[in-house]
């Protein structure tokens, strides 16, 4: 059993951010969020959850050795006991994941439901996600059955993070290229350097 993100298929119901709060390890607080694509053109949104990267950032930056990943590939949110509060974690995770809660005064994020699928269940957010866009089961199955393919190795410029989540991408992708340098250029040429920052 594997997880997959579809994006095109959201369409921002809310339903897996609700779920995700339900969940009785989470105590009422959502791990998971929508980001909207392009607010100013689109009212499409993303879902956003941890991807449990091979080599966890989060955990590498931990001066408390909080962040944990389990034997399978799971990483966890910071251990209470642990954490200090510095969010490193939320600075360091390349996919922007990571929320240190005052209120905690921990760093929570997605845990890909362990405390069900150890279990054998599929993730809150899975559950209930009427468009597919956050899908858990057998890499087969959604090979068979979706145009897009599984990718699960991301660039950020010269650091190459695989995942134990999946992204659905075009056939024809093969690795997933994240420039934020490029991003910023962009933004940068179209509304000019003095409104940057």
């Amino acid at each position: 059993m594997e997880f997959f993100i579809d994006p095109s298929r959201c369409i921002g119901c809310q339903a897996c951010v609700h779920a995700c709060a339900e969940c009785e390890s989470h105590r009422g607080v959502s791990m998971i969020h929508l980001d909207f694509v392009d607010r100013s053109a689109s009212p499409q949104t993303t879902p956003t959850v941890c991807m449990h990267c091979e080599d966890p950032t989060c955990a590498h930056v931990c001066p408390a050795d909080a962040i944990k990943q389990t034997a399978d590939g799971i990483v966890q949110s910071a251990l209470k006991s642990r954490c200090i509060g510095c969010a490193n974690c939320v600075l360091a995770c390349p996919f922007g994941v990571p929320r240190y809660l005052a209120t905690m005064d921990q760093m929570m994020k997605c845990d890909m439901c362990y405390d069900r699928t150890a279990a054998g269940l599929k993730p809150m957010c899975a559950t209930v996600c009427p468009s597919g866009a956050l899908y858990y089961g057998p890499r087969q199955e959604i090979e068979r059955r979706r145009r897009e393919k599984p990718l699960n190795t991301f660039v950020f410029g010269r650091q190459v993070v695989k995942t134990k989540v999946s992204l659905m991408v075009g056939p024809m992708t093969e690795e997933f290229a994240l420039d934020v340098a490029g991003v910023l250029e962009e933004v940068g040429g179209r509304i000019g350097p003095q409104e940057i920052g």
